[in-house]
């Protein structure tokens, strides 16, 4: 009768030698997706999101980065689609990520404001430029800010990520961080949400230290 083999030990990191965890926070409409405009966003299609930041979102969530899809969703919050419109919204785009193997730790749509209408009408600590969704995913997830960062079209956005201390990637789709909403701008500009998560693929500059 073989002997049973012996019990592998799982190796451990050396306590305070463990990599710290970096959050990435993507800013949904005007960023990775088309701005919805004034009507209200339409149905969902697979062809919103561009394959190449799916197939970099795929590789960065597999790399070490907890991916967040944020943003402030004030067609809801004013009343111009409904909580059902909304909630299959979400659905199928969080769907059509996992179908792809994109993994996101959390999904951050503030439906709230206090110049809204009904249910939402009311203070909410994770609309932006408030700082709840960068301090929640630390206290939950425990990312390293300092580590993190915020892609995102919207001054509103990138003025709560500073003051939580993350570094910034603005996009010159929607908003274009032109929106005037704050006087603050971001640590980088570039054309689109498919150039900046490529710099995390292919830049030293990006990785974390």
């Amino acid at each position: 009768m073989q002997a049973p083999l012996p019990r592998r030990r799982t190796s451990r990191p050396i306590p305070g030698a463990e990599q710290p965890l970096r959050g990435l926070f993507v800013d949904r409409f005007g960023t990775l997706l088309e701005s919805p405009g004034s009507a209200g966003f339409r149905p969902f299609s697979p062809a919103a999101i561009p394959g190449a930041a799916i197939d970099a979102l795929f590789r960065l969530s597999r790399n070490g980065w907890n991916v967040y899809l944020v943003g402030n969703e004030d067609a809801v919050a004013n009343g111009k689609v409904s909580d059902e419109e909304w909630l299959r919204f979400e659905r199928e785009l969080l769907e059509h990520l996992a179908r792809h193997g994109v993994s996101i730790k959390r999904n951050y749509a503030c439906l709230d404001d206090i110049a809204g209408k009904g249910a939402h009408k009311k203070l909410s600590v994770f609309r932006f430029p408030d700082t709840g969704v960068f301090f929640h995913a630390q206290q939950f997830d425990h990312i390293e800010l300092r580590r993190s960062y915020l892609i995102g079209d919207s001054t509103l956005e990138i003025a709560a990520a500073e003051r939580s201390g993350l570094k910034t990637i603005g996009v010159r789709t929607g908003f274009g961080c032109r929106d005037e909403s704050l006087h603050v701008a971001p640590d980088l500009t570039v054309d689109s949400v498919v150039e900046a998560l490529e710099l995390f693929l292919k830049s030293d500059q990006f990785a974390l230290r």
